[in-house]
Order: structure tokens, then sequence, then C-alpha cells
């Protein structure tokens, strides 16, 4: 439902209720607003999941490179320095 709901959010600008969502169906609370089919937010929806695992995997890599230059006695670039860090 979360990416669901930015997807709405990120195509139109607006917080909208999602309501009996199940694992195909959903239904929007579009008030007076023109409707955005669900294809379209779905798409979107995928998109903004993939990114956010993408950046999931790439923070868990860059964890384990520092890790593996720690062990080496290498420097570690300002990323990789900040997994460990932050």
């Amino acid at each position: 439902m979360y990416f669901k709901q930015q997807a709405i959010k990120e195509i139109t600008g607006k917080d909208y209720i999602i309501e009996n969502e199940n694992l195909d169906s959903y239904e929007v609370q579009w008030e007076e607003d023109t409707p955005v089919d669900k294809a379209t937010i779905d798409a979107k929806a995928t998109e903004l999941e993939t990114a956010h695992n993408n950046s999931l995997t790439e923070k868990e890599n860059t964890k384990a490179s520092a890790k593996a230059k720690l062990i080496a006695g290498e420097a570690l670039t300002e990323d990789e320095a900040n997994t460990i860090v932050l």
C-alpha cells in the first residue's frame, strides 16, 4: 500500500485514501478529481519499489565493501565510512 500511495502522490501531487486493498485490487477516494487509471498507479508503484530496493541493495554493497576494506587495511570512501558511522 505504501508504494501505491506514494505513486498516487507523485502522479497527482495530492494525498488520497486507498481503501479495500487486497493483493491485486484497491479503491481510491478521488473526491472530485479525475481518477488516475490503476495501470498507471501500479506502474509508478513498481518503479518506486524497485528504486527503493535498489537503494537498499546499494547500501548493503557499500557496507560490505567498507568491511572488506577495513579488514584489508585499505582506505574507505566517504560513502563507505558513512555506512559505519551512521
